[in-house]
Formats: C-alpha cells, sequence, structure tokens
C-alpha cells in the first residue's frame, strides 16, 4: 500500500509542478449606484409578532401563559362559569393592594381592640354620615371613569368593524369592477390586482403595530406584505428595535402584578430610533392611491362610480387611521385620573374605621370584600383605557387581521364572475322553492307565464297550508306552456 501510495504521488508531482494557466484579467466594473440607505434583508430580520394573524394556536407558549396573556383568542372558548374564570380576570393585579388593605384593616382593628377599647381613650370609630357622603361620590367617580374608558374601548372597536368592511368593499371593487386586458397586458392586470390587494391587509397589519407603538416593519406579519415598497419605516428598520432583549423574571413578575415600576414605556421603541419613521399606514395608501390612478389611466376602471367607490375607500381608511389615533392618544385627563384614584383610596382606607364599631374582627375580611369592588372597578377602566394593547381585555387585533386575510384570500380565489356563466345554468333554480325548473326551462317561457308563477309564489309563502295549491297551480301553468309548445 505504501508503494502504491508514492508511485501515485509521483504521478501527480509533475502535474502540480506545470503553471497554472493563463486567467484572462477581469475588467472591474463601476459599482452600481446604490441608495443612502442600504437595502435590509427583512427575510433574514424578522421578529416574531406577539400573534401573527397566521399563528393564532399559539403552540410555542405554555399552558399559563396562554391563560394569563392577552389579547384573548376568540376562537376558544371555557366552560367554566363566568366567576370562576382568570382569563381576563384583574385579579391578578389585585393581589398587591387586596394585600395592603388587609394589613391596614389588621392595623386598625387591632388598635381598636387593645388600645382604644378602654374607659380612658376614646374609639377610633367615625360616624356613619361621613362614608355615606363620600360613598355618593366615590360611586359617581367609578361611574364616570368606567363610561369613559368602556366608551373608548367600544369606539376602537367601530373602527376596526369599519376597517373589516372597507376592506371587503375595496377589494371587492379591485377584484370584480377592474378590468383585466387581452394577452401580457391582462397578466400584468391580474398582478397589479393582487399587489392592491395586498397592500389593503398591509395597512390592517401595519395599523396594527402602530396602535401598539411598534413602528418597524421588520415584522413576520408585514414585511412580506410591504418590505417591497419605499418607506420611511423601512429605511429605519433595525434589528435592535424590533429585537428587544427580553425582561427579566422580576420585571415581568412585576408587570403581571401591575406594579407601576416594572411598567415599560410603550413608546419606547419609536424613542429608540435614529431615523425618522414616517407614518407607514398613511404611506401605503400613497401607493393604493396611485394604483387606483393607473387604473383609470389605463381605462381597466373606466366605470365613474366604480371610480368613486375605490377613491372613497381609501378615504374611509384614511379616516380609520385618523379615528384610532385620536382613540390611542387621547387618554382621560391625568387630573381625572389621579383624582378619582385618591378618592377611592381614601374611602377604602377609611373603611376600617367605620366598620369597627358594628363588625370588630370581621372588619378586616369586610374591608377586603370592599377594596376588591371599589378598586376592581378603578382597576377595569384603567386596563380597557388602551383597547389597541397587548392585555388580555384589549381587542384582538391580531383576530382581526386574520379575519380580513381570510376574507381577502376568497375573494381572489376565483376569477371574477360573470352572470353570463353562472346566471344561465340548468341547476340555477330562479323561482325556488316553487319550481325545480331551471334558468334555460323558464326563459323559453313567457313573461305572463313567469308572473304568474312569482304570484303564486307569493301565495305560497304567505299560507303555508295552501302552498300545495300553489305548486299545483305552477304545474298548470307548465303544463300549459308545454301544450302550447308542441302544438
Amino acid at each position: 500500500m505504501a508503494e502504491e501510495s508514492s508511485h501515485e504521488h509521483d504521478n501527480l508531482a509533475p502535474l502540480m509542478d506545470e503553471e497554472p494557466p493563463m486567467v484572462p484579467p477581469t475588467i472591474e466594473k463601476e459599482p452600481p449606484r446604490g441608495r443612502l440607505t442600504p437595502r435590509p434583508s427583512f427575510l433574514e430580520n424578522l421578529a416574531n409578532s406577539r400573534d401573527t394573524q397566521f399563528h393564532l394556536d399559539r403552540r410555542n407558549s405554555s399552558e399559563i401563559n396562554r391563560y394569563f396573556h392577552g389579547p384573548r383568542d376568540l376562537d376558544r372558548h371555557s366552560k367554566w362559569p363566568i366567576f370562576l374564570r382568570m382569563h381576563g380576570s384583574i385579579m391578578p393585579k389585585m393581589i398587591l393592594p387586596l394585600g395592603f388593605v388587609a394589613i391596614w384593616a389588621t392595623l386598625i382593628t387591632c388598635i381598636s381592640k387593645w388600645v382604644h377599647n378602654t374607659p380612658f381613650s376614646p374609639s377610633v370609630g367615625i360616624n356613619d354620615i361621613l362614608l355615606t357622603v363620600t360613598g355618593f361620590v366615590v360611586s359617581l367617580a367609578l361611574s364616570f371613569r368606567s363610561s369613559t374608558a368602556y366608551e373608548r374601548w367600544g369606539e376602537g372597536r367601530k373602527y376596526w368593524a369599519l376597517l373589516n368592511q372597507t376592506a371587503r368593499n375595496l377589494a371587492r371593487t379591485f377584484w370584480v369592477s377592474t378590468a383585466e386586458r387581452e394577452g401580457e397586458l391582462g397578466k400584468d392586470d391580474l398582478l397589479a390586482k393582487l399587489t392592491a390587494i395586498n397592500l389593503i391587509l398591509g395597512f390592517a397589519v401595519s395599523l396594527k403595530h402602530k396602535l401598539r407603538f411598534e413602528p418597524d416593519v421588520g415584522y413576520e406579519d408585514l414585511a412580506g406584505l410591504v418590505g417591497y415598497l419605499d418607506t420611511f419605516a423601512k429605511e429605519a428598520h433595525d434589528r435592535q428595535v424590533v429585537r428587544p432583549p427580553p425582561h427579566t423574571p422580576w420585571k415581568s413578575f412585576g408587570e403581571y402584578l401591575g406594579i407601576s415600576f416594572a411598567e415599560s414605556n410603550p413608546r419606547k421603541l419609536i424613542k429608540r430610533t435614529k431615523k425618522p419613521l414616517g407614518h407607514l399606514p398613511l404611506e401605503i395608501l400613497n401607493h393604493l392611491s396611485a394604483y387606483v390612478d393607473r387604473c383609470i389611466a389605463n381605462g381597466t376602471l373606466s366605470v365613474s362610480l366604480h371610480q368613486s367607490q375605490a377613491i372613497t375607500g381609501i378615504a374611509t381608511l384614511n379616516e380609520i387611521l385618523t379615528g384610532t389615533e385620536r382613540v390611542l392618544d387621547t387618554p382621560l385627563p391625568a387630573a381625572y385620573s389621579i383624582s378619582i384614584a385618591q378618592i377611592a383610596w381614601i374611602y377604602v382606607l377609611v373603611l376600617p374605621f367605620q366598620l369597627y364599631d358594628f363588625l370588630h374582627w370581621v372588619t378586616i375580611p369586610g374591608s377586603i370584600v370592599a377594596a376588591y369592588i371599589i378598586l376592581g372597578l378603578a382597576f377595569i377602566g384603567s386596563e380597557i383605557e388602551n383597547p389597541f394593547g397587548h392585555d388580555v381585555n384589549d381587542l384582538p387585533l391580531d383576530t382581526y387581521c386574520r379575519q380580513i386575510a381570510v376574507e381577502l384570500d376568497i375573494i381572489t380565489a376565483m376569477p371574477a364572475p360573470k352572470l353570463d356563466d353562472f346566471g344561465t345554468r340548468d341547476d340555477n333554480y330562479v323561482l325556488y322553492p316553487l319550481s325545480t325548473s331551471g334558468y334555460p326551462e323558464w326563459k323559453d317561457r313567457s313573461v305572463e307565464e313567469i308572473r304568474a308563477a312569482l304570484r303564486s309564489k307569493v301565495i305560497a309563502n304567505h299560507n303555508p297550508p295552501v302552498a300545495m295549491a300553489a305548486m299545483s297551480d305552477a304545474a298548470t301553468v307548465v303544463g300549459s306552456a308545454s301544450s302550447k309548445q308542441s302544438v
């Protein structure tokens, strides 16, 4: 074996000693002029959304995380009684306040029992009239707080319902009312339609991220839709922004308990950027307007009514954008929020002084129950004040975006329907359930016969017992028509 290897080495030696073949020198090309800001590769730097519209099952999260964090998944159903459910409850954020109230009530009760419960020491109890008057004020304050917060929550839901409606109308106008030319131009028109419909979905997804203070485009549910557009958000793309470092366990636990010192500023992603972020949803509307102008110019959107529908749809999207921004950027004034919180806490802290003379040791659980009721209403108002966040009680924007995506896919799944194709089929029972005759058979009859059958249909629907008689009348009409044709 050693000799064979030495022979092989001797045979290869002359080849290794030969000079390498001459390679023609390459002409250095002038580097192409690039953009001032290089285009990032979004497929390599995508950040997972908290719950994208295409992955709602959250397979990568544990059952506990799925149960206590939101927004809610509307497809899931719980059989637990409402008063026993924790998903969506404010109980976790009430743990620390209720613990403080329990300690405070215990302290007041012990002082009243062992320090002031003597003939020589006055009682710490107070008159009922004080808490009666203040209780009325507290009820008004909490009612105002809850109604204002729910109004913002409901208004946000109305805007997203309007977005769903507008997306359907605009996509249908693009897909059905916009014509496709012959040949290669028709292929261009088809791809342009798909581009515009994807921009409608991109507007919804970008609006979701904007309302959650996520200004980038490097999210997996957004990059594939609008990553090719020249936008300020794309130029300012930063992987450090879309992939922030994970929270420490203490910070996550503090946020879960609602500790204000542990909560992060939701606008921090906007503050971190070093480049102009622009306004991504508004820039998408600019591109949609450009598509409509192109269709009007090349004659594929020639009907003036359809042109008005397309332009009105884009204007409605802008109205939705402005309305949701108004809900987000106009919270309850700080003076109201601070005053309502102070009134509620003063009432809860004074409550043990009134309850002790009547309840004694039961003052402790009584104060805890009263604090849960009063502070709970205040906490609910604070949680639903911003309906676009990631809390369990916030609007499920990921689900809404997914619904829009599914509906747009349904619209584009089939070519634009034509009445001549589907209306003249044999199984088009135009007078069903009165008659199971198809469109071709009724087309061969006179207008008088069709109107007579329609009259019979009204009588049959109005009075079910005579439906059989109406059916027999329709059969008579058909028989007479057949006899006339035979003659």
